[in-house]
């Protein structure tokens, strides 16, 4: 079963039992892959279904970052809520023990002249892509190429 599916069942599922912020939020979802699918002209594959989840829930803790400076916690807990069923879809995420130790073999991988955030991040990412949020890799990167 495709992640489109799981979430088309999931949707079922949650408008039977009257989930209002679930069904809204799958549908999100769902209205996502569809534009996706429009703006490349062709059907998604797994690893696009994912991107576009990772993409949901950036937006959902920058708008939570903004809701709650602007002392709107109703909506940074809506947000909150929307984020943590669009996660329950992602890949399980890396651990910090586990992103510091891809980031030391990346940086231990690169020749002296190589060791700046810049280009290890440019080889981080695509290993951890979907598997872990960028600024928490971006903060380890600066962490030990700091220490």
């Amino acid at each position: 079963m495709s992640l489109k599916e799981k979430i088309s069942e999931d949707l079922k599922v949650a408008m039977k039992a009257r989930e209002q912020v679930k069904v809204d939020t799958l549908r999100s979802v769902l209205s996502a892959f569809t534009y996706k699918k429009t703006e490349l002209k062709r059907d998604i594959n797994d690893q696009e279904e994912i991107d576009v989840l990772v993409k949901l829930v950036k937006q959902r803790n920058d708008s939570i970052d903004q809701f709650t400076k602007a002392g709107r916690n109703e909506l940074a807990e809506k947000e909150t809520l929307e984020k943590e069923i669009i996660s329950a879809y992602l890949p399980a995420q890396k651990s910090e023990d586990e992103i510091k130790q891809i980031v030391k073999d990346i940086i231990a991988g690169l020749g002296e002249g190589e060791r700046n955030q810049g280009m290890v991040m440019k080889a981080a990412m695509p290993k951890l892509k979907g598997l872990a949020d960028g600024n928490l890799v971006k903060k380890i990167v600066s962490e030990l190429l700091a220490g």
